[in-house]
């Protein structure tokens, strides 16, 4: 059976691009002081005996730079929203006027931008490292594949096609990265 390179590539390139994704997830869920309803993403409120996320339960609007808006499809579910919101991670204490509740998102002190800049580039080297890996799995693989006849200039060039996409891709890491940073960091 032969190996069809360009199958190898285009599937490690599926898999960069699905790692380039998931970072873009994460950095998103990083607050940098502006409100982004992307913070609450990991909020689940109880609903009907099952944990919901916030977003299936309430719409989540920004009027502003500074607050968050949810407003409840059913107005019964304001204190769970409530209570998922202080129980979470988002660090904001909601305001709730009976109809809505309000995120007021607090400027972040300069120790914490630092906290989160380190966050965002904790996870850009994870992403880097997986990009990496998979990589160096392609070039086992088109190395293996020598010994199963694939010829060696065949192999040279799917390992220079790989080694073009890594870089591709760990160069979008570092755009993103840095656009995070100067989004944490700008005052």
């Amino acid at each position: 059976m032969a190996i069809d390179t360009n199958q190898i590539i285009k599937s490690a390139e599926d898999k960069m691009s699905s790692a380039i994704s998931y970072l873009d997830d994460e950095l998103a869920r990083i607050r940098a002081g502006k409100a982004n309803p992307r913070i609450l993403d990991n909020v689940r409120v109880s609903y009907y005996g099952g944990m919901t996320p916030l977003a299936n339960v309430a719409s989540i609007n920004t009027p502003d730079a500074k607050t968050l808006l949810i407003t409840p499809w059913e107005k019964t579910l304001i204190r769970e929203i409530e209570k998922a919101i202080l129980n979470s991670e988002v660090g904001i204490t909601p305001e709730n006027n009976g109809e809505v509740i309000r995120l007021g998102i607090p400027p972040l002190t300069e120790e914490r931008r630092r906290d989160l800049a380190k966050q965002a580039k904790q996870e850009a080297e994870g992403t880097k490292i997986s990009i990496r890996n998979t990589r160096r799995e392609v070039i086992d693989v088109l190395k293996k594949s020598v010994k199963e006849g694939v010829p060696e200039d065949v192999e040279k060039d799917a390992e220079e096609k790989i080694q073009k996409i890594h870089d591709k891709f760990i160069r979008k890491i570092d755009e993103l990265y840095a656009a995070k940073e100067k989004e944490i960091m700008t005052v």
